[in-house]
C-alpha cells in the first residue's frame, strides 16, 4: 500500500509540473523570463532526505526516465542525474542536521545544481546557445525563485508524508 500511495503521489507532481508549465509558459511573468519548474525533482530530494535513499534514487531513475521520454531531448539526463543528486543528498543529509530549515537549503542547493548541469549538458550538445549571463537573468533565477517558492509550499506536507509512510523502515 507505501508503494501505491508514494507512486500515486509521484504521479500528482509529475502531472502538475506539466501543467504548471502549460498554464505559465510564454509571456505571463515577462516576456524574457523562462520559469523551469522542477516540481518532480523535489519531490525525489524530499523522498530522499525524509524517506530513504534507496527509494529516493530508485523513483529518481523511474522518474527521470519518463521524464526524458516525455519532455527533453537528450534521453537519459535526467535518469542519470536525478539518482545521483538523490545519492548526493543522501550523503549531504548524514553530514548536515537533519530538520526542516536545513532540507529546504539542500533541497534549493541542488535545484540550482540541477538546472546548471542540465544547461551546461545543453550548451555541450549544442542545442543552447545562449550565453551564462543571459542564462542566470533570464532563466536561472526566475527558476529558483519558482522552486523557492514550492520548496517552502510543500517541505513540511512532505515530511508529514513520507514520515507516516515510514519508508525508512522498507530501506533496511
Amino acid at each position: 500500500m507505501k508503494q501505491f500511495i508514494l507512486s500515486f503521489i509521484a504521479l500528482i507532481f509529475f502531472v502538475f509540473e506539466s501543467i504548471f508549465a502549460q498554464l505559465f509558459a510564454g509571456d505571463t511573468f515577462g516576456d524574457d523570463k523562462i520559469l523551469v519548474p522542477h516540481f518532480m525533482m523535489i519531490f525525489i530530494f524530499f523522498l530522499t532526505m525524509y524517506g530513504s535513499r534507496k527509494m529516493g534514487m530508485l523513483y529518481g531513475a523511474i522518474l527521470g526516465l519518463t521524464y526524458d521520454v516525455v519532455y527533453t531531448e537528450i534521453l537519459g539526463i535526467y535518469m542519470f542525474l536525478l539518482p545521483f543528486l538523490a545519492y548526493l543528498i543522501s550523503k549531504c543529509m548524514k553530514i548536515l542536521q537533519n530538520n526542516i530549515l536545513i532540507a529546504c537549503l539542500t533541497a534549493f542547493l541542488f535545484t540550482a545544481v540541477l538546472e546548471l548541469v542540465i544547461f551546461q549538458m545543453n550548451t555541450i550538445l549544442s542545442f543552447a546557445d545562449m550565453p551564462f549571463g543571459e542564462f542566470a537573468e533570464r532563466r536561472l533565477l526566475p527558476t529558483l525563485l519558482l522552486n523557492l517558492v514550492f520548496i517552502i509550499v510543500s517541505c513540511y506536507p512532505l515530511k508529514r508524508i513520507f514520515e507516516k509512510l515510514d519508508l525508512q523502515g522498507d530501506a533496511e
